[in-house]
C-alpha cells in the first residue's frame, strides 16, 4: 500500500456533482426506485462550503460536474429563482467555481440562454481560460491553476436533444443519430434493459467532430509540454466507471482520443448518482465519476477534496464519496487506487 503524500500539495480543489436544487417536496427518479432531497442540497452544498473553508490548504477552485437544479423547476417557472439560490450559495465563499452542464441545465434553459450565464465559467473565470474557436456555440475551455497541470472542461450535450430548437440543424442531427438506436416513442426510455445500447437515451449525448478535434489539438499541446491533464464532463466515458445508461453516446471516440495522447491522467464525470471508478490498464487513465448530491440522505454528504501532488492526486471523500489516491504514474500491474 502506498503511504498517502506528506508535506503540502501543489493545490487543491473541491468538488461536487448533481445537486439538483429545487425548492419542492422529495420525490423519486424516474423509474421510482430511488428516493430524491431535492431541498435538502442546498443544505449539502453549504457543508461543502464549510468543509473547504476550513481546510488548512483552500481549495485553488471549486468543480461543479453539472445538474445544478432540477429540471422541475422549468414546470413551476422557478428556473431563474433556483439558479440564483445555489449561485449566492456558491458565492459565498469567493472561490472560483468551474461549472460543467449537464441534462438539467439544458431541461431549464436554451444553449444560448446558458452561453449568457454564471454557469458559462468560460466568460466569468478569474484566470484565463482558452475555449473552442468562436463561431459554434460549443462549450468547452481548458485553463491551468498551476504550471505542469491542465483542466480541460467538456461538453457532453454538443449533440443532443436538449437545449436545442427543435428546427435546428443541430436538433435535426441528433435526433437522426438517436433514431437509429432508439425506437420508443419516449426517447428517455432506454432501447434496451441491459448492454452499451441503452445510452441511446434523450438524458444523453455526445461530443461533436468539431469539439473532439479541438480536443485533440489541446492534448497535443499537452503532450508536448509534459502537462498532466484532467479532463471534466457531465457524462462518464468509460464504461466499467458508471452504470451503461449514463455513457456518453460517443463514448468510444473520446476513449481512442485518450489513448492516443500521453498527457490525460483523470477524467471526472457526474450523472451515475451512485458514482464510480476504474483505472483503465491500457492509458493509466483514472475514470472518476462522482456519486450524486441528489439521491443522498440529508443526514450524509457527497462532496470531495482533492490535493494534487507531483505524483498524484488525493481524494478525501465526505458521506458517500470514497477516498481515493490517483498515481500519475502507475507501475505494470497497478490498476486499482489506494484506498486511505
Amino acid at each position: 500500500m502506498d503511504e498517502q503524500p506528506r508535506g503540502t500539495p501543489l493545490f487543491t480543489f473541491g468538488v461536487i456533482a448533481d445537486i439538483q436544487y429545487a425548492d419542492i417536496d422529495d420525490g423519486h427518479n424516474y423509474t421510482r426506485t430511488r428516493r430524491r432531497f431535492y431541498r435538502s442540497g442546498l443544505q449539502l452544498l453549504r457543508n461543502a462550503q464549510t468543509r473547504w473553508s476550513e481546510a488548512a490548504v483552500k481549495p485553488e477552485f471549486i468543480l461543479q460536474l453539472g445538474d445544478l437544479i432540477d429540471g422541475f423547476n422549468k414546470g413551476h417557472g422557478a428556473s431563474d429563482r433556483a439558479l440564483d439560490t445555489v449561485l449566492r450559495e456558491f458565492g459565498s465563499s469567493g472561490v472560483e467555481v468551474h461549472h460543467v452542464w449537464g441534462n438539467h441545465e439544458l431541461y431549464n434553459f436554451s444553449r444560448s440562454a446558458l452561453l449568457r450565464s454564471e454557469l458559462n465559467s468560460a466568460l466569468h473565470a478569474k484566470r484565463r481560460v482558452d475555449g473552442v474557436p468562436a463561431g459554434g456555440e460549443t462549450y468547452a475551455y481548458h485553463f491551468s491553476p498551476v504550471p505542469g497541470f491542465t483542466f480541460v472542461v467538456l461538453d457532453a450535450y454538443d449533440v443532443s436533444l436538449l437545449g436545442r430548437d427543435e428546427s435546428s440543424e443541430q436538433y435535426s442531427e441528433a435526433l437522426s443519430l438517436i433514431r437509429q438506436h432508439n425506437h420508443n416513442q419516449d426517447l428517455n426510455c432506454p432501447p434496451v434493459s441491459s448492454g452499451l445500447l441503452q445510452r441511446f437515451t434523450m438524458f444523453n449525448g455526445g461530443f461533436s467532430k468539431d469539439q473532439l478535434d479541438w480536443l485533440g489539438s489541446v492534448l497535443s499541446w499537452a503532450d508536448d509540454k509534459r502537462e498532466r491533464v484532467t479532463l471534466v464532463s457531465h457524462l462518464p466515458v468509460h464504461p466499467r466507471s458508471t452504470d451503461e445508461i449514463c455513457l456518453a453516446w460517443n463514448f468510444d471516440e473520446l476513449l481512442a482520443l485518450i489513448q492516443a495522447h500521453s498527457s490525460v491522467v483523470c477524467f471526472m464525470a457526474g450523472h451515475d448518482h451512485d458514482g464510480g471508478y476504474h483505472q483503465d490498464p491500457d492509458t493509466g487513465v483514472h475514470h472518476v465519476t462522482l456519486a450524486g448530491v441528489i439521491e443522498t440522505p440529508p443526514d450524509s454528504d457527497a462532496f470531495g477534496t482533492v490535493s494534487v501532488y507531483e505524483d498524484r492526486m488525493v481524494l478525501e471523500g465526505s458521506g458517500r464519496v470514497t477516498d481515493r489516491v490517483f498515481l500519475f504514474h502507475p507501475t505494470p500491474g497497478d490498476t486499482q487506487p489506494t484506498e486511505i
